[in-house]
C-alpha cells in the first residue's frame, strides 16, 4: 500500500501510539526526502569506516539481505564493495529514494517491499548475511513481533549465516538521560535529534531540520541484554556486541550497540 500523506498524524494523544504498524504513517514522503540530510552519506562512511564490509568479508559472505534499507546507504556501500545485495524495506517511499540514490551512484538496486513479520513470503533463496541497521529493529513494539521477525530472518539465512542488528543505547538513555555525540550514525550538520518523551515502552524521537521541518518517530526502547537474550532464544548463537564499532567499551558510553550473531546449525536427526 502506498501512502501519500503529507503530514505525520499521531492523533490527539501521541503517547498512546505504541503500535508497530504505525511505521507506515511515519515515513511520509517529506520526511524521506529529508532523511539523507540526517545521515550525511560521506560523513557517515568516514565515521564507520569499513566495519561492516570487513565483518562480512571475514566470514566469507557473498549474498546479503539488507532488511532495513532506508534510503540505501548500506546497500550501496556493500554494492560498491562487490557484494550481491537485495534491499528490503517496509516503506515504499524509502525504497523509491534508495533506488534513486543507487542509480545516481551507478548501481541498480534489487528492491523488495516487505514487512519483517512476513519476510520469507517475499524472497527466494537464502542469504549469507542479513543486516538490520539504523536502529530499525526498535520499530517492533511487542515481544512476539520481535521473535517473529528474528525467526523470519533465520528462515532466509543459510546455515551458519550471520545476522547483524544495531540499536540505540537505550540503557543509557533510560538510566542516565539522553546524550548523543552524533559521531557515527547521524552525522548531518544542523540537524537536531533527540527523545521528546521516553518511558519503558516508548521512545518518541523528534527530528528537526535546517528548514525548520519537524518529524517524529516512535520506537521501543530495547535494552541491550534483552536483545542478546532474544537472539539466543530464537536460534542464534555466538552473539557478540560492539559499542560504536568497538569491541571494548564502558556500558554507558556508546551511542549505538551492534549485535553480531550466527544462525545455529541444525542438528540432523
Amino acid at each position: 500500500m502506498t501512502l501519500h500523506t503529507q503530514k505525520q498524524d499521531y492523533g490527539p494523544n501521541p503517547l498512546t501510539i505504541r503500535d508497530t504498524n504505525h511505521y507506515r504513517f511515519e515515513y511520509i514522503r517529506d520526511f524521506v526526502t529529508h532523511w539523507d540530510e540526517l545521515i550525511d552519506w560521506e560523513a557517515r562512511a568516514n565515521s564507520e569506516g569499513r566495519f561492516f564490509i570487513d565483518v562480512l568479508r571475514q566470514r566469507g559472505v557473498k549474498r546479503v539481505l539488507d532488511v532495513a534499507t532506508g534510503t540505501g546507504f548500506h546497500s550501496v556501500r556493500l554494492l560498491q564493495a562487490g557484494f550481491d545485495v537485495v534491499s528490503a524495506d517496509g516503506s515504499q517511499e524509502m525504497l523509491a529514494k534508495a533506488f534513486e540514490n543507487a542509480r545516481h551512484r551507478g548501481f541498480a538496486l534489487q528492491p523488495v517491499q516487505a514487512d519483517w513479520r512476513w519476510l520469507s513470503r517475499h524472497l527466494h533463496g537464502q542469504f549469507d548475511a542479513v543486516i538490520c541497521l539504523g536502529n530499525s529493529f526498535t520499530h517492533l513494539f511487542s515481544d512476539w513481533e520481535r521473535r517473529k521477525a528474528l525467526l523470519e530472518f533465520s528462515l532466509v539465512l543459510r546455515h551458519n549465516g550471520i545476522l547483524i542488528i544495531d540499536q540505540r543505547n537505550y540503557d543509557a538513555i533510560l538510566d542516565n538521560g539522553f546524550s548523543c555525540k552524533h559521531a557515527y550514525y547521524y552525522c548531518g550538520e544542523n540537524v537536531k535529534v533527540g527523545p521528546e518523551y521516553i518511558d519503558d515502552g516508548l521512545a518518541r524521537f523528534r527530528y528537526e531540520f535546517p528548514d525548520h521541518s519537524v518529524f517524529h518517530l516512535h520506537m521501543y526502547p530495547l535494552r541491550k541484554n534483552y536483545v542478546r537474550k532474544l537472539l539466543t532464544e530464537t536460534g542464534f548463537n555466538n552473539v557478540k556486541t560492539y559499542g560504536d564499532f568497538k569491541e571494548t567499551y564502558r556500558h554507558e558510553e556508546p551511542d549505538f550497540f551492534i549485535h553480531l550473531a550466527e544462525k545455529a546449525q541444525e542438528v540432523a536427526n
